[in-house]
């Protein structure tokens, strides 16, 4: 198989990471796993994927969005998908702006994702919704956001944010509802 198939998946839910390794591997890509930022820089060092799919919230304390940083500085041309159960505008543009070039919330499929990796411009299309946005969202949004402007230092972003360091490891820790 050509490296030009060669995927990398950064997701810490095994079931899922599992299933998407399975299904794209069927479609004729190689596939590689992490779980994390560390896991991913490890395998850097060794291979180099042009596609990636990286899961926003990752167990630990660094974001999907520090691994989709380090993803992009290492090849500027990798297509990376991001997938998320916590879709928000903020951590949109953030991933955006670190280097993918789509950002689908959960549940989304192999074709889905394989979609994302072809798309190369915006699409007018989209339908445009009413929805406004809760408190929780909007904290989720702002934390991501400082995460980001402090290149994902958690002690600099809670010191920005107004609390203390485990308090906002344990926000990036819980489930949101």
């Amino acid at each position: 198989m050509d490296d030009e198939r060669l995927l990398l998946i950064v997701e810490d839910d095994e079931a899922l990471a599992r299933t998407l390794a399975r299904s794209f591997e069927r479609r004729g890509y190689r596939v590689l796993q992490a779980d994390s930022l560390a896991g991913v820089e490890a395998l850097l060092a060794s291979h180099d994927p042009d596609y990636a799919v990286v899961d926003l919230k990752l167990k630990g304390e660094a974001s999907g969005l520090a691994c989709v940083q380090k993803l992009h500085a290492c090849n500027p041309e990798m297509r990376i998908v991001v997938l998320t159960g916590f879709a928000s505008i903020a951590t949109a543009v953030e991933a955006v702006k670190l280097g993918a070039c789509h950002y689908l919330a959960k549940p989304s499929n192999t074709d889905d994702i394989e979609t994302a990796f072809g798309l190369a411009e915006g699409n007018t299309e989209v339908e445009l919704t009413n929805r406004s946005s809760s408190i929780k969202t909007l904290e989720w949004e702002r934390i991501h956001e400082v995460l980001a402007e402090t290149d994902f230092n958690i002690s600099e972003a809670a010191r920005r944010l107004g609390m203390h360091r485990r308090t906002l490891t344990r926000k990036l820790g819980k489930q949101r509802v």
